[in-house]
């Protein structure tokens, strides 16, 4: 389940983000300097095949870059389907009823809050992102991330979340997907490098559908993790607990069981080293 949905957000998210984000370079160069590519390269230190693969996706090669009305028709549903699945994910993990074209404005909402959320950690690592992992930026990151991903939910449920109750889940994204963010420097140079490789430009496509997927896993994630940890504070707050015989027959459970996994590993060991023993 949680991979599934991790799957529909990162394809969902590709479709729209890359369209948008080569439409905006396209319609900003004329007003500032904007490059979606080389934004890409220099935010994960792209070098060779993978920077070329990332550059010829979005860069236009210099020339005119005219959007038509189906292509601005097609943006829109690409976009308008993103969020629709990112509102699933809180109607699902939250238990909610689905309003699926009914929160279309709501989507809007967040569709601008995405690109404002975008602006301000392109501004922090632009100004602070020093050094090869870019600690400073990253550690600032966090607070934005998780006030972006506490405002997701409450826009994509239609205000049907709290605040409180999205709490835990920000808190625990924003920490996961910095943590993300650093390995991200590490590995992905490496993953469009080798993709770049062996499929050429496309292969830029294969590696950011896979980033994605690793970043949404982490969302999906956290978003079970949040709500087992709301309601389990909430039940805190109203005074509810399981009563001492609960607590110890859990408990005991959780004993025996790491007692059966111990006598199943060392019956484990013991045979291979019969085994070992019979051969030898």
């Amino acid at each position: 389940m949680g991979f599934d949905r991790s799957m529909a957000l990162a394809s969902s998210a590709l479709t729209a983000l890359v369209p948008l984000a080569i439409l905006s370079s396209a319609v900003l160069t004329n007003v500032v300097h904007y490059d979606a590519a080389e934004r890409i390269v220099r935010r994960y230190n792209l070098t060779g095949q993978g920077a070329e693969a990332v550059n010829s996706l979005f860069s236009s090669g210099g020339t005119a870059t005219s959007v038509g009305v189906f292509g601005i028709v097609f943006l829109i549903i690409s976009v308008l389907s993103f969020t629709r699945t990112s509102q699933r994910l809180f109607e699902q993990a939250w238990d909610l009823t689905p309003l699926s074209v009914r929160n279309t404005r709501n989507g809007l909402w967040w569709i601008l809050l995405l690109g404002g959320y975008t602006a301000v950690t392109g501004w922090l690592y632009a100004v602070l992102g020093q050094g090869p992992l870019e600690l400073v930026a990253t550690v600032c990151e966090v607070p934005v991330t998780a006030a972006f991903l506490v405002c997701s939910g409450r826009l994509l449920s239609a205000q049907r979340i709290t605040w409180p109750d999205l709490l835990p889940f920000g808190l625990t994204a924003a920490l996961l997907s910095a943590a993300y963010t650093v390995g991200g420097k590490i590995y992905l140079p490496r993953l469009f490098n080798s993709y770049a490789s062996r499929y050429g430009s496309v292969g830029a496509v294969f590696a950011m559908i896979s980033a994605l997927f690793a970043a949404m896993l982490i969302i999906v994630g956290s978003a079970a993790l949040g709500r087992e940890v709301s309601d389990e504070l909430t039940r805190i707050r109203h005074g509810d607990r399981p009563s001492d015989n609960e607590v110890r027959r859990q408990w005991d459970s959780v004993v025996e069981h790491a007692r059966s996994r111990w006598r199943t590993a060392r019956e484990q060991v013991s045979q291979r080293r019969t085994g070992e023993t019979d051969n030898g």
